[in-house]
C-alpha cells in the first residue's frame, strides 16, 4: 500500500465499531488525562519555563506513542464500548440512552458538559463545538431508534436560542421526525433546567452496501 492510501473496511463508508478490550484497564484514564490537557492549553498562564517543561514533556509522549499508531480499525479509540462515548477523544463528553415515551416513539434523553476546552468566548461554548455535539446525538438517534447501522450526514442544521454555558451539566433530547426510504429526519435539543439553549434537525440517509 502507497503511504497515504485510504484503507476503507468492507462493509462500507461508515461502520458500527468492533467492541474491544485494547489498551486495558487504564485506556479510560489516559483519555481523560488528554482531555484534562486539552483544558489546561486553553487556560494556562503559566511561566515560560513552565511552559517550556510542559512542551518537553509532550514531545516525549510523543516520542513514546508514535510507534504505535494504527488505523481506525484497529485503534480502541471509539470501540471501547465500556467507557463514556466509546473512548473517543473526538466526542463531547456526554451520556445518552434510548428512553421510552408513554403513547409516543421512543427518544433519545441523557446529558453532556463541554470543558473549557469547548470555549468560544465570554463563557460560551464554541459554535462548532455545539455542531459537534449535534452531529453525534442526532447520528446516534437515527441508528438506535430505527436500527440502521449504516448512515451520513446530508445536512444539519442548527438554531443558536440562548448562549451555551461552558462546565455545566446539560440535558440533550433527540428523536425521529419520519423516515421516507433511505432518508431518516431527526431533530433535538439542548436545554439547562427550563432554558432551552439550542435546537437542530438534521437528515441522515442510509449508505448502500460498501457505499462510502
Amino acid at each position: 500500500m502507497v503511504a497515504g492510501d485510504v484503507v476503507r473496511h468492507p462493509g462500507g463508508g461508515f461502520n458500527p465499531p468492533e467492541p474491544t478490550r485494547k489498551g486495558g484497564p487504564d485506556y479510560g484514564r489516559f483519555i481523560d488525562g488528554v482531555r484534562r490537557l486539552q483544558d489546561h492549553a486553553r487556560a494556562v498562564d503559566a511561566p515560560d519555563e513552565v511552559i517550556t517543561e510542559a512542551a518537553d514533556l509532550l514531545e516525549k509522549v510523543s516520542v513514546l506513542l508514535s510507534p504505535f499508531d494504527a488505523d481506525e480499525w484497529q485503534s480502541p479509540s471509539g470501540r471501547r464500548m465500556d467507557l463514556p462515548v466509546r473512548g473517543n477523544i473526538l466526542t463531547i463528553p456526554m451520556k445518552v440512552q434510548k428512553v421510552p415515551v408513554a403513547g409516543a416513539a421512543d427518544r433519545i434523553q441523557g446529558w453532556a458538559r463541554f470543558a473549557r476546552f469547548h470555549l468560544g468566548r465570554n463563557g460560551a461554548v464554541h459554535g462548532g463545538a455545539l455542531g459537534m455535539l449535534f452531529d453525534t446525538v442526532l447520528g446516534l438517534a437515527a441508528s438506535v431508534l430505527t436500527g440502521s447501522p449504516r448512515q451520513r450526514t446530508a445536512y444539519l442544521k442548527i438554531n443558536y436560542r440562548n448562549i451555551v454555558p461552558i462546565e455545566k451539566e446539560l440535558q440533550i433530547d433527540a428523536g425521529v421526525d419520519r423516515v421516507d426510504g433511505r432518508k431518516i429526519f431527526v431533530s433535538g435539543r439542548l436545554s439547562h433546567g427550563d432554558t432551552l439553549l439550542t435546537e437542530a434537525d438534521a437528515l441522515f440517509v442510509r449508505l448502500k452496501p460498501a457505499q462510502p
